[in-house]
Formats: structure tokens, C-alpha cells, sequence
């Protein structure tokens, strides 16, 4: 038998699909549709390995549907309009029994490409299904996502991934006939990295290895198993521990290292737009007030690779990686809005000052909605002292300026103007 492990346990219904639940359980938001008959346009939005193919065809089954399915690294435009034109035959038009089609990593179809499935979507010919690992929200046409509604496939827990290992050894043909004893797990899913799919050849390659009885355990997983450490899998482990450490470079100010992992990535074959997108964040959470222009430059870096691809987006990354890494750092305004926020949470829902509200009606011009505003622009330097937190937390410290040139200017100005309130 030359099917692998991970197809011969593949679960056929719902009740054998493990994790999920908030989908798939019995108030689960898939199991509701299933049972009304009524499937909507749907994007599966998780990590790889997780089961959204699967997901897929039992949506399919359970609801007695005909499936089609495309995968958008080899599917074109063309693949697309005669799949759609085989759907329109075997369904009827808004039917409860409009055919499925689904599609495999749909977040790589260009926009022409997922442009063609809008009118098969919105005339009721198919019922999308479409998976992806990348947030839908930018890798998904707006006139696309708006028909379709996104469902979030969580990672596997340890206690998931343990017990799709359980039932390869209580329900594969091949596998419950042999002696196996396991033992230790971890190295078995720090490989996987929580990829099922993975987990299972991994399994599988490791007892086809091995005379019985077999005992597993880490020493011995990891012996069977080779691993070329300077090998990057996009999809695995070595994708977050890669961009983890090109983040923590930059952070550290280390220019050298951020363009050693950059080239990691690059030669591994990373989205240009997911380290783009990383480079993004940490321009505002790492270096923020300290230097501004980190942020205008990492959009447009953004912006940039979106435009142009690789090769030649190596170029601008790489700038825009040496620039961020020779920045001055500041985290206070990442800081800032954290603490903002657990206040919040603390104290609820305060009221608003009269004094700060709006008074777009003449009641409320008389119960003194913004009457002791005052304009500050009326006053000299535009500015004028009066407090703007709700009375339970006035004068609370939310900003702390980073010791830094351009954050010492602020703290200097603030200082100047509010005197001891800011006084830090």
C-alpha cells in the first residue's frame, strides 16, 4: 500500500475530526450550517497541517454536495472558468445542493485569477471553499472577501497531535498490526511543528525503520530522522524561529545578523510580503518616537516588494533591514498603549468629561456638554492646561518617553508645557 499514513487515517465525518471544536462541535458554527443545509462561501484560515483540506471534503460529504477542487500553485484562469462551467451542470442555481469548490492555498491565485470566481460565487453557481495560511484580509480581493465568511483553524494542542498518534496506532491497517510502544513524543512534534500531516509521515518513516517491537522515544526519532539544519521549511518550525531571529536582530541593533537571516529566508523561499509586512511592525514597536522615519521607510518598503517581486526585492528589503537595525530604539509607545489598555480593562467603562463632549444639539448644550472646553488654539503656543482623563484616573502616567535624542525632545516639550504632569 503506498498511500501514506496521513491519507489512511484521514477523518470522513465530523465526529472524527479532531480540534476545532468552536467549528465543528455540536453548537460548532459549521455543524449548525450542515445541519440547515445551508453552506456559505467560506475562507478556512489556519496554519498548515491542520485540516482544512479535510474540513473541506467532510463539508462536502455531510452535506451531500458535489466537490471540486483547484489548487492555486498550478490552477489558472482558464482551470478556473471550466471548473466553474462544470459546476453550473451539475447544480442548479441557489440550490441547497450547490456545488463545492475549493480551493488550496487560494491566497497565491493573483487577482485575476480569484477576480474569475466572483461572478460563480455571487450567482450561486459554486460554493466557495478556500484555504489559506496567510491572513485573508491581505491576501484576498476586498469584493472576494466580502462574499465569503472567515473561519480561524486554531493550532493543534499537544494533547491534539498526541491523540492523532493514538488513533494511528489503534485504527491504520498497517500500523495496529505492528508492536509499538511510545514512549516520549516531544521530539516527534517539535520536528512536525504542530504540522499533523508532517507529524504523521514522520511517525510513519520512523516505525517503517525500525524491526519490532518498536520503542520510540526522542533519542531515537531524532536519530532516524535527518535534518539538515541550514534547510528552511516556510511552513514549519524553522519559519518562526527564522523571522524571531531576524526580528530580534534588528531589535538588537545588529545589522550583520538581520541581512544573514534575511538571506535565510530569501534563499528558502519566503513571501516578500510576510518579512515586509514583520519589518512593519517592529519599525512602531521597536523604534517608534525614537525615529519616525523607520515607519514611512518600512511602508514603503511595504509597498515596494508588493510592486516589484523578487529578485529584486531582496535589495529593498535588505535596506530597509539595515536601516531599522541601525536605528535608535524606543518601545514607549508600544508600552504606552499596552498600559492604556490594562487600565481600561481595570477600570471599565469611565465617563467621558463634560467638558470633552460633544454638543451637537441644543439639549445638549444645555446639560453643559463641552462647555468648559477650552480651545487651545485661543491660547499662546497653542496650548493651554486642563485635564483630559476621566476624573477617576486624572494625572495618570501612560507615556514614558524613551532616553533617546528625539524622545528627549518630546520629553522636554512636555515638560515645558505641563510642567510637573509630566515631569518624568
Amino acid at each position: 500500500m503506498n498511500e501514506p499514513l496521513a491519507e489512511r487515517i484521514r477523518p470522513k465525518n465530523l465526529d472524527d475530526y479532531i480540534s476545532q471544536q468552536h467549528l465543528v462541535g455540536k453548537t460548532g458554527a459549521l455543524t449548525q450550517h450542515i445541519k440547515r443545509g445551508i453552506i456559505p462561501s467560506l475562507i478556512l484560515w489556519g496554519p498548515p497541517g491542520i485540516g482544512k483540506t479535510t474540513l473541506a471534503n467532510i463539508i462536502a460529504q455531510e452535506s451531500k454536495r458535489p466537490f471540486y477542487t483547484l489548487s492555486a500553485i498550478s490552477s489558472g484562469v482558464k482551470d478556473v472558468r471550466d471548473v466553474i462551467q462544470k459546476a453550473k451542470q451539475s447544480g442548479g442555481l441557489f440550490t441547497t445542493k450547490n456545488p463545492i469548490l475549493f480551493i488550496d492555498e487560494i491566497h497565491r491565485f493573483s487577482k485575476s485569477q480569484q477576480d474569475s470566481l466572483l461572478g460563480a460565487v455571487e450567482k450561486g453557481w459554486v460554493t466557495l471553499i478556500g484555504a489559506t495560511t496567510e491572513n485573508p484580509s491581505f491576501e484576498v480581493i476586498p469584493a472576494l472577501l466580502s462574499r465569503c465568511q472567515v473561519y480561524i483553524l486554531n493550532s493543534f494542542s499537544k494533547t491534539d497531535l498526541e491523540a492523532l498518534l493514538q488513533r494511528a496506532l489503534n485504527e491504520d491497517e498497517l500500523i495496529s498490526k505492528k508492536e509499538i510502544e511510545i514512549k516520549e513524543t516531544d521530539a516527534l512534534l517539535r520536528i512536525s511543528g504542530g504540522d499533523a500531516r508532517k507529524l504523521l509521515n514522520i511517525f510513519e518513516l520512523v516505525v517503517n525503520s525500525e524491526d519490532e517491537p518498536i520503542v520510540i522515544n526522542n533519542e531515537m526519532v531524532l536519530s532516524k530522522v535527518q535534518k539538515n539544519t541550514a534547510f528552511y521549511d516556510k511552513t514549519g518550525e524553522q519559519h518562526y524561529d527564522i523571522i524571531s531571529a531576524f526580528i530580534k536582530s534588528i531589535r538588537g541593533s545588529d545589522p550583520n545578523a538581520a541581512v544573514y537571516w534575511l538571506a535565510r529566508m530569501i534563499e528558502g523561499g519566503e513571501d516578500a510580503k510576510f518579512i515586509a509586512r514583520r519589518l512593519l511592525i517592529l519599525a512602531s514597536e521597536d523604534i517608534g518616537n525614537a525615529n519616525p522615519t523607520a515607519l514611512i521607510l518600512a511602508n514603503n518598503t511595504f509597498q515596494a516588494v508588493t510592486t516589484i517581486g523578487f529578485p529584486e526585492s531582496r535589495i529593498i528589503l535588505s535596506q530597509c533591514a539595515v536601516y531599522l537595525a541601525s536605528s535608535p530604539k524606543s518601545n514607549a509607545s508600544y508600552e504606552a498603549i499596552g498600559s492604556a489598555i490594562a487600565l481600561v480593562k481595570e477600570t471599565g467603562d469611565l465617563s467621558v468629561p463634560l467638558a470633552l463632549r460633544n454638543a451637537p444639539t441644543k439639549l445638549m448644550k444645555e446639560l453643559d456638554y463641552g462647555k468648559e472646553y477650552k480651545y487651545s488654539h485661543n491660547y499662546e503656543n497653542n496650548f493651554v492646561a486642563q485635564e483630559f482623563l476621566p476624573k477617576e484616573i486624572e494625572n495618570t502616567k501612560l507615556f514614558n518617553p524613551g532616553n533617546n535624542p528625539r524622545e528627549n525632545s518630546l520629553r522636554e516639550f512636555l515638560k515645558k508645557r505641563w510642567k510637573t504632569k509630566y515631569n518624568y
